[in-house]
């Protein structure tokens, strides 16, 4: 499909091309003897129409990594590209309109606004834009999601699986080409996880969604087509068709590969 403004030849390059893509991405915090390297110098590509999770242990550059790849951050260092556009090269005003137009999130601490109710939250990303909600979308969503019922409920009245349902609504309202999403379940319970990750699988599946998913939980990378593995601000491994034993296995091993005191 021929997306406004590009030619037929810019679609087909745009369709070859990965959702997102990292080339030589690095950052570090802070100077001299207190820099930090938290990204050095990773190279990693998400395919379109798939769900791909982020893993690694604590400050392995999981979120900076996903943070810089959706222009929330700018890197020290490297590339990241959207759709195959260098994102590095937009300025603040062209960057806003890309995460605003072009791609969705969804973060562990739900984001909504407080004085909002959830139709208003869902609705929040067209109204900015100064769009009219496509309802028959928004229908669907809402139904996918469950909340068709608390659309008039502010967040405080909402449980937090009702309220990490209306951000994922939020994210998909504009249709965004890419979502990423950082410890989406980190606050939910084991049935309002699986719900959500359920959904976001459904995505993939039923409407071609691409998805890039931060998380530390081996069961939420299961519901993914991919994982690719992070340790000190580099890709150290992936696993394909990956089920929550094999993640598992695949941790014990890159733990033990860092650290052969683990391995003996």
């Amino acid at each position: 499909m021929t997306t406004l403004n590009q030619s037929p030849a810019e679609a087909t390059a745009a369709q070859a091309s990965p959702a997102a893509q990292a080339v030589g991405l690095r950052k570090t915090y802070g100077t001299g003897g207190a820099e930090v390297t938290a990204l050095a110098g990773v190279d990693v590509a998400f395919a379109r129409g798939h769900f791909t999770a982020v893993m690694g242990p604590s400050g392995s550059g999981k979120s900076t990594l996903m943070h810089c790849m959706a222009g929330l951050d700018r890197p020290t260092a490297g590339q990241a590209f959207i759709a195959g556009l260098d994102i590095g090269g937009l300025d603040d005003s062209a960057l806003t309109k890309l995460r605003r137009d072009r791609v969705g999130f969804v973060f562990q601490s739900f984001n909504l606004v407080p004085t909002l109710t959830a139709r208003e939250n869902i609705t929040l990303p067209v109204d900015l834009a100064g769009k009219k909600v496509d309802s028959d979308w928004f229908d669907y969503l809402v139904g996918q999601l469950g909340i068709a019922g608390r659309l008039s409920h502010r967040p405080n009245e909402m449980s937090g699986g009702q309220q990490q349902r209306v951000a994922c609504a939020r994210a998909l309202v504009n249709r965004p080409e890419l979502i990423f999403a950082d410890e989406p379940t980190g606050n939910l319970d084991s049935n309002a996880s699986a719900e959500l990750l359920g959904f976001l699988r459904r995505s993939v599946q039923e409407l071609g969604q691409s998805i890039v998913m931060v998380t530390h939980d081996p069961g939420g990378a299961a519901f993914s087509d991919r994982v690719v593995f992070l340790a000190d601000g580099q890709v150290v491994g992936e696993l394909y068709q990956p089920t929550p034993t094999s993640v598992l296995d695949q941790m014990s091993r890159l733990g033990a590969q860092s650290d052969p005191e683990l391995g003996a």
